[in-house]
């Protein structure tokens, strides 16, 4: 089966559904690549990202399964990437992206290379 990278974004606005979130995301954990979560606490959200590399119905199933909780609105991004389960697509041979392949001590504040 296909495999695809997608970015899942959350802002979670009801706290009563984090629990409910928190186990979905574990019913999915063999699929999510990694996660960030920032709480924003001036306007009362968190705001959640979830990076993917699985089956194009496996994202959709989440997606819509976290859309469906009280208070929480997503929105999901695939990339154009495609691989067979197991391959690194075409469209990327595997190698990081050239800045990727620095440390971050290499670069100054505004983000340049030294």
């Amino acid at each position: 089966m296909e495999s695809r990278v997608a970015l899942i974004g959350i802002i979670v606005e009801n706290r009563n559904s984090a629990e409910n979130l928190n186990n979905l995301l574990h019913q999915y954990s063999e699929f999510i690549i990694g996660r960030m979560g920032l709480p924003y606490p001036k306007r009362g959200i968190s705001i959640i990202s979830i990076c993917m590399d699985a089956p194009a119905d496996v994202i959709s199933a989440l997606s819509g399964k976290l859309g469906m909780l009280p208070g929480v609105n997503i929105k999901t991004v695939y990339s154009k990437a495609v691989a067979a389960s197991g391959e690194v697509s075409a469209m990327n041979d595997g190698a990081s992206p050239p800045l990727l392949k620095r440390r971050v001590t290499d670069l100054n504040v505004k983000g340049d290379a030294k």
